[in-house]
């Protein structure tokens, strides 16, 4: 395990809290890289991290932000825009610009937080944006490189995906479900998101791989829904619409000024598997993921504004 200060970029979410408490106890060092005005970075200095303001997308800004940093964790992403350019801007001109930083610098580790989105066999422009960024994180070959996928994220706090998902089937009278309902999930708990990103970071036996970091059950999203609506005891049928029906209208509705969980990438995650199998993270890192309602359970009462 490589010793020494950790540069963590988008850390300012749910997930990137647990993290940084997690480091931060265990005695590692810990430099934030948040952007101007970004409200959630007085928490993490709070919790007594170093805060640096930056943006990943200003080259000559990131001068200096790896000195000193042995492993880089890059976090921070555009996952949802109405800008496709904020893709490559963000995402791909970002990552460049870190890389190339961390490069200079000298930094012994650079793990990257992608998505399983890139596994996508119907691609949308976020999903090609990480797979971009994955191909330039492994072709470089001057620093030692890891690649985590995270699945379907869930909390107590929220997660945006999922309970945008959930609000949406108690939204009408019937629960209305995207395409046939069999494509396969592995939501993850955030808390095990956490423990297996800080498992990775500086961990020699984690170079040069790529690590899938899901959840222990797979779950159709069928399942998802019956199980979402058991959660707050309410009973309704599960009304499905053609997947083809449903990507039309997604075409029509981005024309508008209305909820991005009816934009075609949002629906193209929903119809698509993400069944990534965390094997190789659990033989190499020690991780240990919960199942779906295990971590529902561990979750409890729902946000107030989520309340069903």
């Amino acid at each position: 395990m490589l010793d020494g200060k950790i540069l963590l970029t988008g850390a300012s979410g749910t997930i990137g809290k647990k993290l940084v408490t997690a480091l931060l106890r265990s005695g590692r060092p810990v430099r934030v890289l948040a952007l101007p005005g970004d409200a959630g970075a007085s928490p993490l200095r709070d919790l007594g991290c170093e805060i640096v303001c930056g943006d990943i997308t200003d080259r000559a800004g990131l001068a200096g932000i790896c000195e000193d940093v042995a492993v880089v964790c890059h976090m921070a992403a555009i996952i949802l825009t109405r800008e496709a350019g904020d893709y490559e801007r963000v995402n791909v001109g970002g990552t460049l610009n870190l890389l190339s930083e961390a490069r200079r610098c000298g930094c012994e580790h650079f793990v990257y937080v992608s998505s399983a989105s890139v596994t996508y066999p119907r691609t949308t422009p976020y999903s090609r944006s990480k797979r971009l960024c994955e191909a330039m994180v492994m072709a470089q070959e001057s620093m030692p490189w890891t690649v985590l996928r995270p699945t379907l994220v869930y909390d107590e706090a929220g997660a945006a995906e999922l309970y945008r998902f959930w609000e949406h089937l108690l939204r009408f009278p019937v629960a209305v479900l995207v395409g046939d309902g069999k494509a396969r999930k592995r939501p993850v708990w955030s808390e095990d998101l956490g423990s297996g990103i800080a498992a990775a970071l500086g961990n020699q036996a984690a170079f040069g791989k790529i690590y899938n970091l899901s959840g222990a059950q797979v779950v159709t999203m069928e399942e998802m829904a019956a199980v979402l609506l058991h959660r707050c005891g309410v009973k309704k049928p599960i009304v499905k619409i053609p997947a083809s029906l449903s990507l039309l209208a997604a075409h029509l509705v981005e024309l508008l000024p209305l909820g991005s969980f009816l934009s075609s990438s949002a629906l193209l995650g929903i119809l698509q598997d993400a069944d990534l199998s965390p094997a190789a993270a659990m033989r190499d890192l020690g991780y240990n993921p919960l199942g779906f309602e295990q971590g529902l359970e561990r979750a409890g009462t729902l946000p107030p504004s989520r309340r069903c």
